[in-house]
């Protein structure tokens, strides 16, 4: 079941912060780039914003001529190879599972070049793994959780490199939810600022 999440700008934020939220790809390495899932914008205080979190996700790929996959709909333990056709590369679900069945894994089985794999949620980049090599593996893993945090000159679908999440520290568990409301306060000018805090309260 889909979770419907309203964003409420309870914040003195003085500055027209950009709120980005994102998942982490727990099977990659410590330091591991992310992507901004949703990022919202001009949303003053006492102001909302309301999004959606499916539980389906979607998986894509991009060959090394920059052609780029129709998105398929994806489960966990499913394996997907991009091979090569007689109509060129294509996106193709491999009758084996994936080593563990919490994962998606996406592999190049061209016979040359590498390919960039992608997790797509509500239509949106969630995750990439860029110059998968041939025979080698892309491999995706989400807890139930999102991280919010406040960023600048952040777009939705950017990639965020280890210097942008060392400052975001919110994790969010969204185990049991069905509404939720995120809610943000903190802020302020001066000796009277402190820390922005994201806050996710059950509504139903």
């Amino acid at each position: 079941m889909d979770i419907k999440i309203n964003f409420i700008n309870q914040s003195y934020d003085q500055n027209n912060s950009r709120i980005v939220i994102f998942q982490k790809n727990v099977a990659t390495n410590f330091g591991e780039i992310a992507v901004a899932w949703r990022v919202i914008e001009n949303c003053g205080r006492n102001w909302k914003h309301s999004f959606t979190y499916p539980m389906e996700f979607q998986v894509g790929a991009q060959d090394p001529y920059g052609n780029v996959s129709d998105l398929q709909d994806a489960e966990n333990g499913q394996k997907w190879d991009v091979v090569r056709s007689p109509s060129g590369d294509i996106l193709v679900l491999d009758p084996t599972q994936a080593s563990s069945l919490n994962e998606v894994e996406v592999k190049n089985v061209l016979p040359t070049g590498s390919i960039d794999a992608q997790i797509y949620k509500n239509g949106k980049l969630l995750a990439t793994k860029t110059g998968v090599s041939p025979q080698q593996k892309a491999v995706f893993q989400f807890k139930p959780t999102i991280w919010v945090g406040v960023v600048s000159e952040i777009e939705e679908g950017d990639i965020m490199d280890s210097a942008i999440l060392s400052d975001i520290n919110t994790e969010l568990s969204l185990l049991g939810l069905t509404t939720a409301d995120l809610i943000m306060t903190g802020g302020g000018v001066g000796a009277n600022a402190i820390p922005f805090k994201f806050t996710l309260v059950p509504t139903a």
